[in-house]
């Protein structure tokens, strides 16, 4: 018995045991739109399992077979990711539930990448994925071409009873393919089409998730792009892009750049054109045989293409995201064989290393301080369009300028959206498998790698949301792998600063600038603004505990993120919802990060040892507002001596205790809050290491007499220092504003408060700081490269002792187009702190929490007497038919 067959064998056998779900009947086959734009096949798929098909590709791509008994799936679609549609295995997210999927045998906590399928998994075997359509009369005459965005991982692909493509030249998750169907389509008839996807091995250069999140049991494979068919004449037109030099004085230079590809056997000669607005410029070109290859519109040879003060595309940070439209066409003998467009940007993005070796980013020649989060797709890559949007809004809203992507390369919509609304990407591979076991490789890997590189670049490089590309992430590739990464570059005129690594490991390109030094677990906030040089580190940084807000960090967190009350209660079931305990573990991370007690005893000794869950939940919101503040404010106010730090993570794939800003269920939490105040565009900031009170300005216009004030009190709200300072700051700056004197007679635990007023009386910038006379001790000593443990923590127990306070609040809400926006008025009457307030918007009085949600602030403190006028902005159809219900809940507030 082949081992083919025992898998299938122990596959049939796991579906009858486990499997009462009735398969679903296919639905109707339907037909591709007139038109030569590209058509998705998107709709009417059907999926099985090569174990219950007895028929080849030849036989199953053809109308005479019939898929009974086959699940209806819509693509892009990993193979679970259907399953999970079709109810066949539980919601993954809640509880255990994964681990009950077939498949799921191997060790949790481990990176399943690097591990091999169970022979019995259900996933070991290929499955099929086949489509029906009509592909329209009038495409006879014309080229014809099928293309796949991504595939996971090997494919076998047939067309109407004959084979396109081989597994062994249909691999590689990260490349795209697209075949010319000319002569196997059949026009005016119905066409069949049938691919059979192989998963991954731990051997393949494969999509991982690392140590965020448990990996699926199909290790995603699958078609998890979109497919389509499209039509042009002989000569096809592909991947335009601008490049663009910007000078001084804001004059442009732009390259031009297409792929054009000859699909017949005889040289053609045509006319390249294009336009930009009104501006055209075009070539002649003559293709060989079945060639293809890049052509160029340089701006030497073209004078239209220097214009004179173009609208810029800047972050939103900076200034305004302004698009272009690129149309390319190719004539041959005056007649259209092919059109693309792309919308781009006029921008150049530049990067130097600064007086430290260390690098610092410029756009249009000012420079910026990259401040961003790492990215998470779903853990089975679905795709949603919505969420997305949901997710790029929370980055603009707390202030993010840049989202890194660690191997898992998103979607055009992805691009497209961060393009529109001034978000930077950062992109590149991925860690910690085959991508980086470079000693392990095949010579098939070196290919699929080089060509995997060509794809995305090439539909990358349009994008002026990208910022930068990292040939490699914990480890710079070996010189040979490197070489080959750059020659591909610089041959697709890759436009954007390329860095060897995510870490300061020495390339043979040279010195990266960058460093990937840790923590990812708790470290004190102090540990942020401490040692700025590094004295007190080990010698070698790259082996961890070198942190500090300094240098460019591609990924460090202060650890985990332990969601709201509400997310725990959504993701574990009740009889595991407290204490802690292994249930809360899985959905912790993998490798060292397997449970969270390094958090815990943190918040148990800073905070009392939490005694509830609903305890426990409001204790570790405040040491996630303080940990996130305090790493984006020792960046931000070291600039530009540090020249960036991403956050690990922005998102996750699946519900987590870690490394988050807002959760799955995309509910903002403390660390949601902490960042967006941190990044506020005037903000101050409390400089844990010199006691002093400094100002950032990260808009670019300078501004003058604001007044900062400043505000020591005790845990019973009296005073014990005040001061107002006047000052001047100029654009993108830091000033240091005042020091705290040594204050005699402070309470255990007392708090700053820091407001920024202009000229007008207007508030422009505030922060609030809880802080011990306890010191908070850091052992430098024994850092390592997930943490830097501390020996003596800061004493918050008696913000347990702070008198109740009954809040005054008024609520109002108003429709302005999709938008609900909910005011809510909120005072403190009484003459003790209101802390830690945390505000809802519910669907009706005790309703569900409305999600998402855009706070212009919450979790605040408010002084004695203070009152704060507070907006919620969300989608009105979240409401229903319900009425807004605002629920306010403080640490000591009623």
């Amino acid at each position: 018995m082949t081992i083919l067959r025992r898998t299938c064998f122990a596959v049939l056998l796991l579906t009858c045991l486990s499997q009462a779900v009735a398969f679903a009947q296919t639905g109707s086959s339907g037909g591709v739109p007139e038109g030569a734009g590209p058509v998705a096949l998107r709709d009417g798929w059907s999926l099985q399992s090569n174990c219950k098909v007895e028929k080849s590709g030849e036989v199953i791509s053809t109308a005479r077979f019939q898929p009974t008994g086959w699940y209806t799936v819509t693509v892009p679609t990993t193979v679970v990711a259907a399953l999970v549609k079709h109810k066949v295995y539980p919601d993954p997210g809640f509880g255990m539930n994964l681990r009950s999927y077939p498949g799921m045998s191997y060790p949790i906590g481990t990176n399943f990448s690097n591990i091999a399928m169970q022979q019995d998994s259900p996933f070991m075997v290929p499955w099929w994925y086949r489509k029906e359509f009509v592909v329209p009369e009038s495409y006879r005459g014309k080229t014809i071409w099928l293309n796949f965005g991504g595939i996971n991982y090997r494919a076998n692909i047939w067309l109407n009873g004959k084979q396109i493509a081989k597994k062994e030249d249909a691999a590689g998750a990260w490349r795209t393919y697209e075949f010319d169907i000319t002569r196997t389509a059949l026009p005016g008839r119905q066409n069949v089409l049938a691919v059979e996807v192989f998963s991954p091995t731990e051997k393949d250069l494969a999509i991982t998730f690392v140590d965020w999140n448990p990996a699926p049991p199909d290790k995603n494979m699958g078609l998890f792009r979109e497919v389509e068919i499209r039509t042009s004449g002989p000569v096809v037109v592909r991947y335009p892009a601008v490049v663009s030099k910007v000078d001084a004085d804001a004059k442009a230079h732009l390259t031009v750049t297409a792929l054009l590809r000859n699909s017949t056997s005889q040289s053609v000669k045509g006319t390249l054109k294009g336009q930009i607005e009104k501006t055209e410029f075009s070539q002649e070109v003559e293709l060989g045989p079945n060639e293809q290859k890049n052509v160029e519109f340089d701006p030497q040879t073209f004078p239209q293409l220097n214009p004179d003060r173009p609208r810029l595309w800047w972050p939103a940070q900076m200034g305004k995201p302004n698009l272009y439209k690129l149309t390319m066409e190719f004539q041959i003998a005056g007649k259209t064989s092919d059109t693309a467009e792309t919308d781009f940007g006029i921008r150049e993005i530049t990067s130097e290393l600064n007086a430290q070796g260390k690098r610092v980013f410029s756009i249009n020649g000012k420079k910026i301080l990259i401040r961003g989060g790492g990215w998470s797709p779903d853990m089975m890559l679905r795709e949603n369009s919505q969420r997305l949007r949901d997710e790029l809004t929370y980055v603009r809203d707390m202030g993010l300028n840049t989202v890194r992507l660690e191997g898992k390369l998103e979607n055009k919509e992805f691009f497209d959206l961060a393009d529109r609304r001034g978000i930077l990407v950062m992109a590149g591979w991925c860690c910690c498998d085959h991508w980086e076991h470079w000693p392990n490789w095949k010579p098939e890997d070196y290919g699929i790698a080089e060509q995997s590189l060509r794809d995305q670049l090439y539909r990358l490089r349009s994008h002026p949301s990208l910022v930068a590309w990292l040939n490699g992430s914990d480890n710079p590739p070996p010189p040979d792998v490197e070489g080959t990464y750059l020659k591909v570059e610089k041959e697709l005129l890759w436009p954007n600063p390329i860095i060897s690594s995510a870490t300061g490991k020495l390339a043979a390109s040279g010195e990266s600038g960058v460093k990937m030094s840790g923590p990812y677990e708790y470290v004190a906030p102090s540990y942020w603004m401490e040692d700025a040089l590094g004295a007190n580190h080990p010698q070698n940084c790259n082996e961890g505990g070198c942190g500090g807000g300094y240098g460019f960090n591609t990924e460090t967190s202060p650890g985990p993120a332990v969601p709201p009350i509400e997310s725990i209660q959504a993701m574990l079931p009740k009889d595991h919802q407290w204490p802690i305990d292994d249930w809360w573990n899985f959905h912790a991370g993998g490798g060292a990060f397997k449970d969270i007690h390094v958090f815990t005893e943190a918040l148990n000794a800073r905070y009392g040892t939490a005694t509830s869950l609903e305890d426990y939940a409001a204790k570790s919101q405040l040491q996630s507002y303080e940990g996130i503040r305090a790493m984006y404010e020792a960046y931000s106010r070291n600039k530009y001596t540090s020249g960036g730090v991403i956050q690990w993570m922005l998102n996750n794939a699946w519900p987590s205790m870690i490394w988050h800003l807002y959760d799955f269920y995309l509910r903002p939490g403390g660390g949601y809050f902490g960042a967006k105040t941190a990044l506020q565009a005037v903000d101050p900031v409390y400089g844990y290491d010199d006691r002093s009170i400094y100002l950032v300005n990260s808009r670019y216009e300078a501004a003058s007499g604001l007044r900062v004030i400043t505000k020591v009190l005790n845990v019973d709200a009296s005073e014990k220092f005040s001061n107002e300072s006047t000052i001047d700051i100029p654009a993108d700056g830091v000033i240091k504003v005042v020091t705290l004197p040594e204050i005699s007679g402070l309470s255990g635990t007392y708090f700053v408060a820091l407001r920024v007023m202009d000229s007008g009386g207007g508030i422009v910038g505030s922060n609030f700081y809880w802080l011990s006379t306890k010191p908070e001790t850091i052992d430098w000593s024994k850092s390592n490269w997930y943490t830097t443990p501390t020996s003596s923590y800061a004493d918050f127990t008696a913000l347990g002792q702070l008198p109740k306070v009954k809040l005054n609040v008024r609520e109002r809400s108003e429709r302005r187009g999709e938008d609900e926006i909910t005011h809510v008025s909120i005072e403190n009457p009484s003459k003790d702190l209101a802390f830690f307030v945390r505000l809802k918007v519910n669907r009706g009085k005790g309703g569900a929490e409305i999600l998402p949600v855009l706070w212009q602030d919450n979790y605040v403190s408010l002084l004695p007497g203070e009152k704060r006028e507070i907006t919620a902005t969300y989608r009105a159809s979240e409401l229903g038919s319900a009425a807004a219900s605002v629920d306010v809940k403080g640490w000591n507030a009623e």
